[in-house]
């Protein structure tokens, strides 16, 4: 950390909270205005833990805890390969290889030039321990994302608590079995997608932003900061910009208890963690759950603009990584944890990983009547 950088973050938290120490949350607004549409969209298949889709060929993939899974066009889902550990993320390549990340176990190969391969969780002195997204450059190179350094993917709740920045993104040559590091310092890095000649797009979802930069680690840029929630896969459209997942919501209660390092140890040492003041993909299970106090009034109805620990959100992004329209499930609503997206055939297929369900969204033009309307009739 340069002393600059350092002297501003000193001065920042003495000044009461401003940049990264300040615990206020952007509103939702303008393009991210809440609306119900996520709960109106048609589900085409129930799946359990359902994560990670991806187009293949003519297959649609998804995964589901440690099976790999293909979904029917009827929404029937049929288990095409199990692992031995969880399925943290799918990349697809133009030539049928399937890369299939581990949770604590590496990347396998499936298809392709180097079908059967497996890179373990240390690559060349670079972790591969918590891959949490990737993507084919081309036949021979990943990019991907690994989260953490410390923790595991799905212990991702308590990197949070710890502040972890010891995520990074890594450019893989598979043959040679070697990784070097496109950037590191990270904050959960969750998705990545290829933006243009050389260039790769990463979502940090701890400091609530996307960014660019060159796949050899040059020209870093940052072209969207202070999301009102967690930042997860992002995908280009066919249409143009992007779309992009974000699976759980901030707020100023969490943002609050990230800097109060003796409560946040105390919390994780006297609280199961499924109790913890934390974001999380779905909500509503138990009386003993946090920030519950402003979502029931009488009659138990839960409005929808009440405090939540989950939330459904996708934002459809333009070319220069701007917002433009957004679909959401709010407090009162079950489709939470929207955590990977992907188009096939004109429309575009969501997981809700919180409520284990896929989602089809038929419209992918914000400017078409149909889908405007739908917005305006439920916002």
């Amino acid at each position: 950390m340069s002393l600059s950088r350092f002297v501003g973050g000193v001065v920042d938290r003495f000044m009461g909270g401003r940049g990264e120490h300040s615990i206020t949350v952007p509103v939702m607004d303008g393009a991210l205005k809440p609306n119900n549409l996520l709960e109106q969209v048609s589900g085409i298949a129930t799946l359990k833990d359902a994560d990670n889709l991806v187009v293949a060929g003519n297959l649609v993939l998804a995964s589901s805890g440690r099976s790999l899974v293909e979904i029917a066009s009827d929404g029937s889902v049929a288990t095409r390969a199990t692992y031995e550990a969880d399925i943290t993320f799918l990349a697809a390549s133009a030539g049928g290889a399937i890369a299939v990340g581990l949770d604590g176990q590496g990347i396998a190969i499936a298809g392709g030039p180097h079908d059967g391969l497996r890179l373990p969780a240390s690559l060349r002195n670079q972790r591969l321990n918590c891959p949490t997204a990737g993507v084919f450059a081309d036949e021979d190179t990943l990019v991907v994302c690994n989260g953490s350094s410390a923790n595991p993917v799905g212990e991702w709740a308590r990197d949070l608590l710890e502040l972890g920045r010891s995520g990074s993104a890594l450019k893989i040559d598979i043959g040679a079995r070697d990784a070097s590091v496109i950037q590191g310092g990270l904050g959960y890095p969750s998705g990545v997608c290829i933006a243009g000649r050389d260039r790769v797009a990463i979502s940090e979802a701890w400091r609530h932003r996307l960014l660019t930069v060159g796949i050899c680690g040059e020209g870093r840029e940052t072209p969207l900061v202070d999301l009102p929630a967690y930042p997860g896969r992002i995908r280009p459209s066919s249409r143009g910009g992007y779309w992009l997942t974000l699976f759980s919501v901030r707020s100023q209660l969490q943002e609050f208890v990230l800097r109060e390092k003796r409560y946040k140890r105390a919390m994780m040492e006297t609280v199961a963690p499924e109790y913890w003041i934390a974001p999380t993909l779905s909500s509503g299970h138990s009386f003993k759950e946090p920030l519950q106090a402003g979502g029931i009034i009488r009659l138990g109805i839960h409005k929808p603009w009440a405090p939540t620990r989950s939330y459904g959100l996708v934002i459809r992004l333009d070319d220069e990584f701007q917002p433009i329209w957004s679909a959401h499930s709010r407090a009162d609503g079950k489709r939470h944890g929207i955590t990977s997206c992907v188009e096939e055939t004109g429309r575009l297929l969501l997981t809700s990983k919180g409520c284990g369900e896929i989602l089809a969204l038929d419209h992918l033009d914000p400017s078409e009547p149909d889908i405007v309307s739908t917005v305006d009739a439920a916002a």
